[in-house]
């Protein structure tokens, strides 16, 4: 049965369609001002909630919306302003545990649910020619938090605990069980849907 992602992350599309899932993307504009002192956690369940209203209103099927931060000692940093900004944010993590908060929410005409896994990364000392070598590739530029752990932020990743698709923008095998409770399957091949 096919769905609705309404996020246009490559990232996420490429976790769904890796599992095996049949859906289809619908970015939906919303306002995504937070309100002022919101925990991580609440932050990414009520702009998922925004992103999945907004994309529900235009279609019929199930809507699977996500939001990730990343979050040191309570707050948010989001995606950097511009190279000195990237800079900074990975100046802060180095040798430091952070954590990554992606909220869902899976909604169509009957039910809404939402939820929320939170993953804890702890980065290596970094010395500022690696920051700044890592900040020249560009990369940092649209991750929340300044890394991309899918890509060369791996390389400043000391350890992780929790779900590493979370990392990235999806827990997968949280949203799986969840999918399959709004009676949503993945193919695992040509012929064979589970």
């Amino acid at each position: 049965m096919k769905f609705i992602l309404a996020s246009g992350s490559p990232r996420r599309r490429e976790i769904l369609k890796n599992a095996g899932y049949d859906f289809e993307v619908m970015t939906a504009d919303a306002d995504e001002t937070l309100p002022q002192d919101i925990a991580p956690e609440d932050a990414v369940l009520y702009l998922a909630q925004l992103k999945g209203d907004a994309a529900a209103e235009k279609t019929g099927l199930t809507v699977v919306s996500a939001d990730t931060v990343v979050a040191l000692s309570g707050k948010i940093l989001g995606k950097p302003k511009d190279e000195a900004d990237a800079a900074n944010m990975l100046a802060a993590l180095s040798g430091k545990t952070h954590s990554v908060f992606t909220g869902v929410c899976i909604q169509n005409a009957e039910k809404k649910v939402k939820f929320c896994e939170q993953t804890l990364v702890e980065f290596y000392s970094l010395s500022e020619k690696e920051i700044s070598d890592y900040v020249l590739t560009k990369e940092p530029m649209d991750k929340a938090g300044a890394y991309g752990i899918q890509g060369l932020g791996a390389l400043l990743v000391k350890r992780i605990n929790g779900d590493y698709l979370n990392v990235v923008g999806l827990p997968l095998a949280r949203l799986s069980r969840e999918l399959a409770k709004f009676g949503i399957k993945r193919r695992i091949n040509k012929n064979e849907i589970i």
